[in-house]
């Protein structure tokens, strides 16, 4: 009997480990396909990432979702003119990861040497006119911006909504009352009615819908700018770079999309 009983007691031993054993494979089939922080080495350290402004709502919400899966994973991130972001990045700002506006100011960093792979575009985004809620001057296309009982703000030309702008106004005569550094600044001038229009992203004007209306003009489809990203050349964070990148193809699709970005 007591044979018997020390036998059963192995027996269960030895089938518990043939489980606990195959349990333990089954994440390992799956690793491949899986987001940053589900299988593998969880990201970690400090994460700084500068961004195109158009970015900051879709970006700050892939933040907060890659962080929860990677608890010990810091990122901070550095919103502003694409073209202003790539002169710092140039003077030797610390940074892991550079996502701008257009390909036009990514290659100011490419030419400097300053990525460590191959930009690729992610999303594209396209203009809208932004006007106060309700429309109140009656603005119906793109040629209603010049006329002169309208103030209108347009961002500067070096950043990539002000080059996009002056594309899609090929034919259009207007002299903005102020030129902006980026896309926030000129949607704030409508928000806070300084001006009665802007030329914004599509993006912008979504995240702004309780102040703006975002007016669409089919001459944006010939102005529509591609967004690239990189890992950045002296990144501190590289492993966590790749990762962010990374969940942005993946997860993050759905986040931009919902922003009202296109598929590159």
């Amino acid at each position: 009997m007591r044979l018997r009983g020390t036998m059963a007691v192995v027996t269960a031993m030895v089938l518990l480990a043939g489980c606990a054993s195959n349990e333990g494979d089954e994440p390992a089939g799956n690793g491949g396909s899986a987001a940053p922080g589900v299988a593998g080495d969880a990201l970690t350290g400090q994460l700084t990432v500068f961004a195109a402004a158009s970015l900051t709502e879709s970006f700050d919400r892939i933040g907060q979702d890659l962080q929860a899966r990677n608890p010990n994973l810091f990122i901070t991130f550095n919103y502003g003119g694409s073209s202003g972001l790539a002169t710092q990045i140039n003077e030797g700002a610390p940074a892991d990861v550079f996502a701008a506006a257009s390909p036009a100011t990514m290659k100011t960093v490419v030419d400097k040497g300053n990525n460590a792979g191959e930009p690729v575009v992610f999303v594209k985004n396209q203009l809208v006119i932004a006007v106060a809620k309700g429309n109140p001057k009656g603005i119906t296309g793109l040629a209603d911006l010049a006329r002169p009982d309208l103030k209108v703000a347009l961002c500067a030309e070096e950043v990539p909504c002000g080059a996009a702008a002056k594309k899609a106004l090929a034919g259009v005569t207007l002299t903005p009352v102020t030129l902006e550094q980026d896309v926030k600044a000129a949607l704030a001038k409508v928000k806070l009615g300084e001006v009665d229009a802007a030329l914004v992203y599509r993006t912008d004007a979504k995240a702004a819908t309780s102040d703006v209306d975002g007016l669409e003009f089919p001459e944006s489809a010939g102005a529509i700018n591609d967004y690239p990203i990189v890992v950045l050349k002296d990144a501190p964070n590289t492993a966590a770079a790749e990762g962010f990148i990374k969940f942005v193809q993946t997860e993050g699709v759905a986040v931009l999309t919902d922003a009202g970005f296109q598929a590159p």
